[in-house]
């Protein structure tokens, strides 16, 4: 089987910080897989890497049989990441924001208008789309980025902290549309400090701590295994016997 992502004995080094600590995990296509863990795991570190903005220490990461390390811009058409602290330019409008976004995909003005479209719809902020994304709350920012995302239809979406600044509905909103994507052949590596968003997201999951994977299975798995009701308690359960 070609992997979507396929992670092996990857380190990350900042001085003389080791961030990771040689985790390995393969993720299928079409898959959602959440990584979860506490500030300062390793998680956005991994994510990055995957994404092309760091390179790893040691290790090797392919996106679809890709080494991203080797062949970061061939790995970047793939791939669409949303960060944590991801912005938007303020000054143009929500509408502007993503015609300029999609002239980075593709310069045929009938597939760009499409993908515009598709954006607009993902984004859900009806009239809104049209005024200055700095008079834009933080929900409404995160829900035009993440339209940003997903609108290019990646084979591969990484998104840290999807719905961060998102009230309730708009989350499930969110979440729902993730998973859509993901039945259409979009395969989803995300990160979430809501290891119940990330539960109810993910086919599979990894806790990582300390820069280490100490627990990989499907939810429903690894809450039978360890004898928990959710993901948050098998995560300190799992923490505690290390």
């Amino acid at each position: 089987m070609e992997y979507a992502c396929s992670v092996r004995d990857l380190t990350r080094n900042y001085g003389g910080l080791r961030a990771l600590a040689g985790i390995s995990f393969d993720i299928k296509p079409g898959e959602v897989f959440g990584l979860i863990g506490p500030n300062g795991s390793g998680k956005t570190t991994t994510l990055r890497v995957v994404s092309t903005l760091l390179r790893p220490s040691s290790g090797t990461v392919s996106v679809f049989g890709m080494n991203v390390a080797e062949k970061p811009g061939d790995a970047r058409r793939l791939i669409s990441y949303l960060p944590e602290d991801a912005g938007a330019y303020k000054n143009l409008s929500g509408l502007d924001y993503l015609r300029f976004m999609a002239t980075f995909y593709t310069q045929d003005n009938r597939d760009r208008d499409a993908m515009v479209e598709q954006g607009m719809e993902l984004a859900d902020l009806g009239e809104r789309i049209r005024n200055r994304v700095k008079t834009y709350s933080k929900g409404m920012a995160r829900k035009l980025l993440l339209a940003r995302a997903l609108m290019t239809k990646p084979r591969l979406a990484i998104l840290d902290e999807p719905t961060s600044g998102l009230d309730v509905s708009n989350s499930m909103g969110i979440r729902n549309r993730v998973r859509e994507y993901a039945r259409q052949g979009t395969t989803v590596l995300l990160s979430s400090h809501n290891m119940l968003e990330v539960e109810f997201l993910s086919d599979r999951v990894a806790l990582i701590r300390q820069g280490e994977i100490i627990e990989t299975g499907a939810p429903e798995e690894l809450k039978q295994k360890h004898g928990c009701r959710n993901l948050e308690e098998v995560f300190l359960k799992v923490e505690h016997l290390q």
